[in-house]
Order: C-alpha cells, then structure tokens, then sequence
C-alpha cells in the first residue's frame, strides 16, 4: 500500500487509519519490484525481525513484572507496529537517496527543455487532462511533430524522464500538469514554462487531499499566475473555473470557443460530430469520441492548431483520427450484442454527469455500474447522492452499486428523485462484472463508471 499511496506517507497513514480488515486490503494490483521497493521489503523484514526478537528477549532475559504478557503482546503486533516503523527508512531513503537523485534529474531536464524551441502547452484542470491531452496530440500531428508524455506522466520525475527522450526536432510539447497539493502546479510550470495553457475544469476531485474547494481553485489557477499574458483556455462549463477566468482568457465550450460558433451538435454510439462557423465560413468536425462533453475540447483543439498554423483541412482529418481512449467511455461490442462503455477511469463529478446525459439519450436497456467516486473529501454525501439524483432522471433502467463507504448515498439519492427501475448490489466489483453477462441481453447497455484503488477499498 506504501507503492500504491505512491510512498506518500500521509496518504498510507490515512488508509492505514481507514482499513479494517488487513486480509483484503490487496485484490488486483502487483507490487512493482524497483531498487526502492527491494530496500524496503529487505529494511522490513529486518525491522520486523528486530521486533519480534526484542518481545522473545524480553519473555527470556527479563525479569521485569508482566514480562510474558508484554513479550507475547510485541510478537503478536509486531505486523502492527512495523506498518508504522517502516516509514522512519523510507524517510531516510527519500531523503538521502531519492531526493538528491531526483533533483540531478530535474535540473538537467530542465535546462535541457530551456533550450528546446518548440511550442510548450500546460494542461490543469481537476478532470479531463488527459483526454485533452491526446486530443490534442492527434489534431496537431497532422501536420506537425508533436510530443507528449505518455500514460500518467505529470509529476516533475515524470515530466523529466519524458524530456529525456525528446530529440529536439519537436515542433509542439504537450504536458499534463499533476496537482495533488497546493503549489504543484506552480512547481511544473517553473520546470516546462509553457508558452499556451489550457484548464479543463475544477471539481471536488482530490478534495479529500485539498480539503477546501478555495485551495483546488488556487492551485489549478497556478498556471495562469505563471503564464500571465500568455494564451490561456479555460472550460467554460465548469463554474468553479469560469468564475475564476480573467478578461483575457479564452472560454471554450460546446457553444463556441474565440468567436467560433457552434452548430448541429450530434453524438451516439458512432461518434459525435458538429459544425464550426466563423465569419460565416464553416468547419465541419467529425470524431469517434462519444458524448457532446467532447465538443468543447475538440473545438478548443481545432481553434488551436489554427492559431498555430494547421489549415482546415488538416485540423479535419485530425480530429477524424481521435477516438475513445482506454477506460475514458470507451464502447465495445461483445458476442452476445451487449455494448460496454468503459468509463472506470473517470472519477470525477462532472464526468459523471456528462457520461449520465450520453447514457440517457442512447436507446436500449441501459446498465449503470459504479462503485461511486474517490477522495471526494467532506462533499462525498452531496456529490453521490447527486450522482443517485441524476441517475433517477435520466430514468436508467438498471443501476448496479457496489459495497462500499458511498454507494448508499447514491442509493439515497435515487429514491429522493422516486427512481423506479432497479438498484442491484454486489460485494464486490469482480463479482459486478463476473454477473454481467447473465443479466444482460443483447441490445442492452452497460456503462462501467469509474474504479477503487485497492487502498480504497
């Protein structure tokens, strides 16, 4: 769990305060065997060692009152107690190995990316960073070279070890900005100092981490304190950011985006297509991105790549190649004619409602199946039964919840809005998905909305 909290000890003090049950704490992920986590397992093992053998001396050597009782009590906790001791060597570990390592690693990095010429794009937001990001990728390298970190890579060890690979050709670097907590931002952008910034929205994701809203909406807006008047996007609808935007920064939205107006907005199970008008001279856009949520960000890209050259026809055939990434409202069709979406890697409140909206206007039966939302802090009670309220109007047939410390408030909330279709409960999410295809039938839909981390479960 230490690997999982990504060997941040306050967030392993807050699972470890959390579990109950230290039996089923690990269910789907590996442990990854890199140099520090060999360190640790051997440090541990020796901690435990250690600790086992001072309650064994204490039983024999002593002669101290209750000696028996306080040796046997020491062996039986030793598991107990090494789950705390083991953060005293990771910290020194952290300190006198990785840090010093990681900060050669940075600075080179950064000096190397100093000198790179090309086009640098911040992306900030609470949600959509990385669909934005190979949205992105996809349009400008129609006609451009373009690069960006791959997988999850926005922290500044993995920003670096991204700019490591870059061969200096690259005409635009597209990068995804990590916050977690406040001042991240403002950290990655003294590292890449973009030249265009983009903020895809803020929600009470990572809240549980931020612990106010005020300190989600000051750390994503980090970046445009650091670009000043350089070209910033803000996403237009999410009110937390649109409320915070400043005279000169550009709103995008399904309704337009720096005087580009849209219209004939459709999406299903196909792809969602739209035409962009400006000065009366319209752009047809065509994608295999699902739900009209896309729009505002496909817009954005093709406003962009203008601005940076890309001709019409370019930006077309772009952004006809993006497509449904993995996990992010990804369809698929199985043997028996059931279509899954695969959503597990959004989990965050606006996403939901967006993907809730695209799922009511699909016909079929439809199937809605969550283990609710993360880190959603002291607004996880509003923010599921919200999610119950939404499911009950948009009148989803089937709604499939799995056991945990949030679906109830979904359940709530689905009968605070007289939901009359039918709540099913699982103990598990393996055991969800295991069911699936016995209750289902062909034609039906089935939207599988978010996934716990094992150190939420």
């Amino acid at each position: 769990m230490l690997q999982a909290s990504e060997y941040k000890a306050q967030d392993y003090l807050a699972w470890l305060h959390d579990v109950k049950d230290f039996r089923f704490v690990e269910k789907r992920k590996q442990i990854k065997w890199s140099a520090k986590t060999v360190l640790l397992v051997f440090v541990g093992l020796m901690l435990l060692i250690s600790i086992a053998s001072s309650g064994l001396w204490l039983i024999i050597a002593t002669n101290l009152p209750f000696r028996h009782v306080l040796g046997a009590a020491i062996i039986i906790l030793s598991p107990i107690l090494l789950s705390y001791l083991i953060l005293a060597p990771l910290t020194i570990i952290q300190l006198l190995v990785q840090k010093p390592i990681e900060f050669v690693i940075i600075y080179f990095a950064k000096k190397k990316l100093a000198e790179h010429h090309g086009v640098k794009i911040a992306i900030a937001g609470s949600y959509g960073k990385t669909s934005m990001r190979e949205i992105l990728k996809t349009v400008l390298s129609e006609d451009k070279e373009v690069a960006a970190p791959p997988h999850s890579y926005n922290t500044p060890l993995g920003i670096s070890k991204f700019i490591k690979t870059l061969r200096g050709n690259e005409e635009v670097l597209i990068f995804e900005l990590g916050e977690y907590y406040p001042g991240d931002v403002k950290r990655l952008c003294k590292l890449i100092n973009p030249d265009i910034g983009i903020i895809t929205g803020i929600n009470e994701a990572h809240l549980q981490k931020f612990k106010t809203i005020e300190k989600t909406v000051q750390t994503i807006y980090e970046l445009a304190d650091f670009l000043g008047d350089k070209p910033l996007y803000v996403n237009g609808e999410s009110i937390l950011a649109r409320d915070h935007a400043r005279p000169n920064h550009i709103m995008y939205s399904r309704e337009g985006v720096n005087s580009w107006r849209m219209e004939n907005a459709h999406s299903d199970l196909s792809g969602t297509s739209f035409v962009m008008e400006k000065n009366n001279v319209p752009m047809e856009i065509r994608s295999s991105l699902l739900g009209l949520h896309q729009i505002g960000p496909l817009a954005l890209s093709a406003d962009l790549a203008r601005r940076l050259g890309s001709t019409p026809s370019h930006i077309r055939a772009g952004t006809l190649k993006t497509k449904p990434f993995d996990h992010r409202l990804a369809p698929s069709v199985d043997r028996n004619g059931v279509t899954t979406l695969d959503d597990s890697y959004n989990g965050n409140p606006d996403g939901v409602k967006a993907v809730i909206a695209f799922l009511a206007s699909l016909n079929g039966r439809r199937f809605y199946v969550t283990p609710g939302l993360v880190e959603m802090g002291s607004k996880k009670e509003e923010v599921h039964r919200e999610i119950g309220r939404e499911l009950a109007r948009a009148q989803i047939e089937k709604v499939v919840l799995v056991k945990n410390s949030v679906t109830p408030f979904i359940e709530e909330g689905l009968y605070e809005e007289k939901y009359e279709g039918e709540v099913i409960w699982f103990d598990e999410a393996l055991k969800s998905f295991a069911a699936l295809p016995r209750i289902t039938v062909k034609g039906d839909i089935v939207l599988l909305q978010n996934d716990w981390p094992d150190q939420y479960i």
